[in-house]
């Protein structure tokens, strides 16, 4: 069957890499609206309108879909670190550092489904892809990078830059994963998460 070849679906050619991009549009729609668990080659290929052999043919089958959506997600983290960290508006390397923190936290809470199927295996994989392992390894890079120049600017001690990475992103990402399970007791989670990258940040002072 032709991915016209279905009622209601799509007449006439359109080119591939848009045909690409209007499914992992309909992949990411569906995911926000039904999460992880509605994330099924059926309900994208209705969602864009084409007939599901479609999904095979172009990003092969729901894996492609999953591989496509995380590079999209780690892709999306990587900006939000790199915004607070480029900010040349803000002189102060450590405001810089916590605005990168802080925007991880907004990114897991804008896109939570995103969150899940990134860092709690919420939709199985059946094989490792090496291209979503640049993406993630990139993404963790725009962190280091962060250590490095909050360690030049005296921020942070002249520890290794990818141990004091890990001991960020360990930190944040388990206050992050509380809040989005509702398991903040405080009255104000994004206080509570505030105050605990700064103490974070303040440990990692030159002393």
């Amino acid at each position: 069957m032709s991915e016209a070849g279905a009622p209601g679906a799509r007449r006439g050619r359109t080119p591939s890499a848009d045909v690409e991009r209007e499914l992992l549009a309909a992949a990411e729609t569906v995911l926000g609206r039904e999460g992880p668990g509605g994330l099924t080659v059926r309900a994208v290929a209705a969602e864009a309108g084409i007939a599901p052999m479609g999904v095979y043919n172009r990003l092969g089958g729901k894996d492609g879909l999953v591989d496509a959506l995380l590079i999209k997600g780690f892709d999306r983290l990587r900006a939000a670190i790199d915004v607070a960290i480029n900010d040349t508006a803000e002189p102060s390397m450590r405001a810089r550092l916590i605005a990168s923190g802080i925007n991880y936290r907004q990114f897991a809470l804008d896109n939570p489904h995103f969150y899940a199927i990134m860092f709690e295996d919420a939709i199985p994989h059946e094989h490792d892809n090496e291209e979503v392992g640049e993406h993630a390894r990139a993404a963790f890079g725009a962190l280091v990078r962060a250590v490095e120049l909050a360690a030049a600017a005296g921020v942070l001690a002249a520890l290794d830059p990818a141990e004091a990475a890990q001991q960020i992103w360990s930190a944040v990402h388990g206050a992050v994963a509380l809040e989005l399970k509702g398991l903040v007791l405080t009255p104000d989670p994004q206080y509570t998460y505030l105050s605990s990258l700064t103490t974070l940040i303040r440990g990692l002072a030159p002393r």
